[in-house]
């Protein structure tokens, strides 16, 4: 077949280096587009300084499919045990489920342009030009190949000669993300000794007392969805209500906002559990952050993963939604006493955790992004290529916070620098922040641990799920784009669920109906007893800034300090006009 771009080859040699290898990236489209043959490398040159080896990736193919090691590989094998060495042999194999044309689209957004810079850094071409285009190019030319997207085929698709690796400056990497694993690891160790010295302090729930708030309530519920038009914005979105029968009238509210890429079925499983007991529960859809814009993306009618409006937007989504509910119990007969908008929960996911912390009365914070941006290109922190974007915003003073709003559970936020210590320190109402300890998306150690030191309400809870991962509690939606691999999802996602409706449900009882029966439900000796070893639980109810210093630069195991201060008994919500 016919390249679209026959001529982009010839060009390519006649031009400047950078140059040349954009027109290597426009050649894998065109090979996409069309199923022309391309080039690929040959060798992989390795070099350290003034050092320098190379091996054929004919070698690497051989070695990769049948466990062959000829004598090009024979003295880089001496060096690895066998089982080092099947562990190589797999990861040349491992394939990623992706297609060419949704990577494609990825790798020419902002977020996925910065990765592919400091990825090209240290994969380079023959003539150590940086590697960013040939990269993407070999990526996309990969995912469109029938073996698919696995070490090997990108290699193989390296549209140059050869490939070099700058060993020196990949070492830094490693070593950069060698020092953040360690540290995460001292302060997950560290939270989990914290947490256990909290609840050797504490009486267990007698079992015969106990209740299970992770199980549905006594009351059954309806579904009606609406679509929503903002009366200040050029905006138009969808919501699914669930209104309880034969609850307790009128019913507070708990509005559930769902993460980049998710949609409204991603937290169905938890609306209807918070319904059953009686709970008004409200679902947005944020139109230009859900799964719609991922397809849009996908497709080329969307360039961007989320645009910097999306900060905005979605707090007033929210706001737009209060609005709406409360005159809809004001004028429509069948709402009418049904609802207390004046108490209102909200529970958010990632890019959602932002949105319920900014109605929490966190503002916008521009200092704190215009420092760690300045990083963003050599951060280990994924989210911060979302955050990041923020930037893209007018400079005005961003205040969402609503006095509806009287609680706030954050799944996996992203806020370190959104939000950062200035903004997250105003929040007084009541707080929950959950962490993965697996989150490779959201570190739990820079965007849950580090913010929720830097959190004063007196009502405020740290929860860590241990093998957790950022999409553990994400329900999967059959109009999601993006479907995680298992290794991504974690252990044991129905549990994940499980544990996020005991939570949600005992933390909004506690806070929005007032009912000191389901505060134990909150404490460390609790989730220390539901918990599983393949996803762990823990609650922790106190954690200064100096004592997560002291977690990530000790090793013993660290004491509960003797400030920690007894456990504040919830706050009633303001009383209803």
């Amino acid at each position: 077949m016919k390249c679209l771009f026959p001529s982009l080859s010839t060009v390519a040699c006649r031009t400047r280096p950078d140059r040349a290898l954009k027109y290597l990236g426009l050649l894998a489209l065109s090979a996409v587009c069309t199923g022309a043959p391309a080039f690929g490398a040959e060798r992989i040159y390795v070099t350290y300084g003034p050092l320098e080896v190379s091996v054929p990736i004919e070698s690497l193919t051989l070695f990769a499919k049948e466990g062959k090691i000829d004598s090009n590989l024979d003295g880089f094998a001496q060096y690895a045990n066998q089982e080092q060495l099947e562990q190589i042999q797999l990861a040349l194999q491992a394939r990623a489920e992706i297609k060419a044309v949704p990577i494609a689209q990825f790798l020419y957004t902002p977020q996925g342009e910065v990765l592919l810079e400091r990825l090209g850094r240290v994969i380079q071409t023959k003539a150590r030009q940086p590697g960013f285009y040939a990269i993407r190019a070999a990526l996309i030319l990969a995912a469109a190949d029938p073996e698919g997207l696995t070490v090997l085929n990108v290699l193989r698709k390296f549209p140059t000669y050869g490939i070099r690796i700058d060993i020196a400056r990949g070492l830094g990497i490693a070593n950069e993300l060698t020092t953040l694993v360690n540290r995460s690891n001292r302060a997950i160790a560290g939270i989990v000794k914290l947490s256990e010295a909290e609840a050797e302090s504490e009486t267990s729930i007698p079992p015969g007392e106990m209740l299970q708030p992770q199980l549905p309530g006594p009351y059954t519920w309806k579904k009606s969805s609406v679509t929503l038009t903002s009366p200040n914005r050029d905006r138009t979105f969808g919501i699914d209500i669930y209104l309880p029968n034969g609850s307790p009238r009128p019913a507070p509210v708990v509005v559930i906002s769902h993460g980049l890429g998710s949609d409204r079925i991603s937290f169905e499983y938890l609306a209807k559990h918070l319904a059953s007991y009686g709970f008004a529960v409200a679902v947005p859809e944020h139109p230009g952050s859900n799964a719609q814009q991922i397809q849009d993306l996908v497709t080329g009618r969307a360039r961007d993963l989320s645009e910097p409006a999306e900060f905005v937007n979605r707090p007033l989504d929210i706001k737009d939604l209060l609005d709406y509910l409360t005159n809809l119990s004001a004028t429509n007969p069948a709402y009418r006493g049904q609802l207390d908008v004046q108490r209102v929960g909200v529970i958010g996911q990632s890019f959602g955790g932002y949105t319920a912390l900014a109605l929490g009365g966190a503002e916008i914070n521009f200092g704190q992004l215009d420092k760690d941006c300045q990083l963003e290109n050599e951060s280990w922190n994924i989210s911060l290529l979302l955050q990041c974007r923020a930037r893209g915003l007018q400079r005005n003073q961003y205040n969402f916070s609503d006095p509806r709003v009287k609680a706030a559970i954050a799944i996996n936020p992203i806020i370190s620098s959104i939000l950062g210590e200035t903004s997250l320190s105003k929040i007084q109402i009541p707080v929950m922040v959950i962490a993965g300890s697996a989150d490779t998306v959201a570190p739990a150690l820079l965007e849950q641990f580090q913010p929720f030191t830097w959190l004063t309400s007196p009502n405020k809870y740290l929860v860590m799920m241990k093998n957790g991962t950022h999409f553990s509690t994400i329900d999967q939606s059959p109009q999601s784009v993006f479907r995680p691999p298992t290794a991504a999802i974690g252990p044991e996602p129905a549990l994940a669920r499980r544990y996020l409706n005991g939570l949600s449900l005992a933390f909004m009882e506690s806070y929005l109906n007032n009912k000191s029966k389901f505060r134990p439900y909150l404490e460390p000796v609790y989730a220390q007893t539901i918990s599983r070893d393949s996803l762990g639980l823990r609650i922790l109810r106190s954690l200064t800034p100096q004592q997560l210093q002291q977690l990530l630069t000790t090793s013993p195991a660290p004491r509960l300090p003797a400030s920690v201060s007894p456990t504040p008994e919830p706050q009633p919500a303001p009383a209803r006009p």
